[in-house]
């Protein structure tokens, strides 16, 4: 069994849950997730299963999207709706949605976050979420992410209540933190914040419309129809640039030969996938590090095509 299927994570389950759940009704080994959603968000996991599992890192490398809600009022420990809350301020004003939409503006293109302590980040070889289980509070090392665009979910001109919630859409980078975005945007207006709702809608080119649920994939496991719904490998490269190989380029590929750098993608500084006239990805390439008229493989992905 090999390719890509596009999960809706249900809340209550980790990423690992999920991966854990699928192996049993797949009945194969070979299964492994795109990156780390918390257990209370749902929606779109990519799962890679079987020769597939090469490609993982750049589904987890791709943009995503997510719907959420920021309740504005209290903070929590985790920055989420199951944590406990740390901080109240009661909101003793009539928000504007033109200060939301401006804080939104700020908050859009390259900004620095600090993860939260309740996150799977390692500090001295140990997952922060393990520290902040026993109380203790380390420095966190601040990261750059991309926030590519935030809209406001609601149509309301004026805010105002002891707490105020309002749903949002954000695109992102990988490695961003919703829950600290949600925190962001409540320092911005003055008032703890957390984020109270979260459903991913898109990971790389899979989106909440394309995924399934556990109880289809058992289904079409039992009418042993499963593989017509898995997508193809290529599926996770989509977002990469290409570099169309011939049959006999595609025998030095399959034993990982390097390649001439190509004029059209000079510029091209991350990975690119070496593919037949036919579609299929042989092999990942990178700029090679000493010798920049070269492509160096970075990882084979079939070498053994008919």
């Amino acid at each position: 069994m090999e390719g890509i299927l596009p999960l809706f994570k249900p809340a209550g389950l980790t990423s690992h849950d999920c991966v854990f759940k699928l192996r049993k009704i797949l009945k194969t080994k070979k299964v492994g997730h795109t990156g780390t959603l918390d257990p209370d968000v749902t929606g779109v996991l990519p799962i890679c299963i079987g020769k597939a599992t090469k490609v993982a890192e750049y589904i987890t490398d791709a943009g995503k999207a997510y719907e959420g809600e920021v309740t504005i009022g209290y903070a929590t420990t985790t920055e989420d709706a199951s944590g406990e809350i740390v901080e109240q301020k009661r909101i003793d004003r009539t928000i504007q949605r033109e200060e939301i939409l401006q804080i939104f503006d700020s908050l859009t293109g390259e900004i620095e976050q600090t993860p939260p302590m309740f996150s799977a980040v390692k500090v001295g070889g140990v997952r922060l979420y393990e520290y902040a289980r026993k109380g203790i509070v380390v420095e966190r090392p601040s990261r750059k992410v991309t926030i590519h665009s935030i809209e406001l979910l609601d149509e309301r001109v004026e805010f105002s209540g002891e707490t105020i919630s309002f749903r949002f859409r954000v695109r992102c980078s990988k490695g961003t933190y919703i829950r600290t975005l949600a925190v962001m945007i409540g320092e911005s207006l003055g008032y703890p914040a957390h984020m109270s709702d979260l459903k991913r809608i898109q990971s790389a080119s899979f989106k909440l419309e394309d995924c399934l649920t556990f109880d289809e994939v058992e289904a079409l496991m039992s009418e042993g129809t499963i593989t017509t719904v898995l997508r193809p490998l290529e599926t996770a490269l989509s977002h990469l640039p290409k570099l169309l190989i011939n049959d006999k380029v595609a025998e030095k590929v399959k034993n990982g030969a390097l390649l001439a750098m190509p004029e059209h993608l000079k510029n091209s500084n991350g990975p690119i996938i070496a593919e037949t006239i036919d579609g299929l990805a042989l092999a990942i390439y990178a700029r090679h590090p000493n010798k920049p008229d070269l492509l160096k493989p970075v990882k084979v992905l079939r070498n053994n095509i008919e």
